[in-house]
């Protein structure tokens, strides 16, 4: 029976590690292959909107392949629920929009965001229940960074839902500002529920898909200055500094700090609030 129960741990260690291999897989078709980018998204895109829907993806898959490659299952939830958020709001907004004016693209989507909703939500369901491996509690600075982001997200998620101009440093359509709106109100969930559960087990993953969004769009954002409208400077402005200061945060706990950098062992070590 221990083998058995063994074989099927690791059977789904497999599977996230897949999972998130293919989502990041789906980044590079949006940073790499615009022509193919485009029958993934029902509107037409920018260069910065595919740049950012990758570096949403590459956030996404890269504490997956990690909860799966440290068996850290429990930190699914944490994801999960972003994800459930995202899609569910992004569902009621694309079904609404398809039956009100046939758009085939749209309708599909909302289908496919139902579908991932119900699956997302049974995910939860499942790893909410699993035990922390690192169960240390995260360090007070990232503790009070996540509390920072948490409010940030969901006022600028809630602005862009509403279609306000300028939030971001280029332009938007109506319906691409709404769906960022519900990418980052499902943003702001996933830090709301890592600050329930403070414990290290559950930052790391976050942290490490903060990353992964910085490392992604802190290039062409700095190109941008060259380009960018001077009504939306200030945007980008704020959204760069943003991205830097995530950035540093994540590299110093994750790579400088002895206490938590991800060469440790995850047992007994007390962690330092520096």
């Amino acid at each position: 029976m221990a083998d058995q129960n063994q074989g099927g741990m690791t059977a789904i260690r497999m599977a996230l590690v897949a999972g998130g291999v293919v989502v990041l897989s789906v980044s590079v078709v949006f940073l790499l292959a615009p022509d193919w980018a485009q029958y993934l998204w029902p509107w037409e895109m920018s260069r910065l909107s595919r740049i950012f829907i990758a570096s949403i993806l590459a956030a996404s898959a890269i504490p997956v392949i990690w909860a799966g490659w440290t068996d850290e299952k429990a930190a699914v939830a944490s994801g999960s629920i972003d994800l459930s958020v995202m899609y569910t709001l992004m569902a009621i907004y694309l079904l609404v929009l398809g039956a009100a004016a046939p758009n085939a693209g749209a309708t599909l989507l909302g289908g496919v965001s139902v579908a991932f909703t119900v699956g997302l939500a049974l995910l939860f369901i499942w790893s909410e229940r699993i035990p922390f491996r690192d169960h240390r509690p995260m360090p007070r600075p990232v503790f009070l960074s996540f509390w920072v982001f948490a409010s940030v997200l969901t006022v600028v998620g809630t602005l862009l839902a509403l279609g306000v101009p300028n939030i971001f440093p280029w332009p938007l359509a109506r319906d691409t500002s709404a769906m960022y709106g519900f990418i980052y109100l499902g943003a702001a969930a996933y830090f709301a529920y890592v600050i329930a559960k403070p414990v290290w087990g559950n930052a790391k993953g976050q942290l490490l898909g903060f990353l992964a969004y910085d490392v992604v769009l802190i290039p062409p954002f700095l190109m941008h200055f060259s380009t960018v409208r001077p009504e939306m400077r200030m945007s980008l402005i704020v959204y760069t500094t943003v991205l830097f200061v995530s950035a540093v945060i994540a590299v110093h706990y994750l790579f400088l700090n002895p206490a938590t950098r991800l060469r440790m062992s995850s047992s007994t070590q007390p962690l330092r609030a520096e």
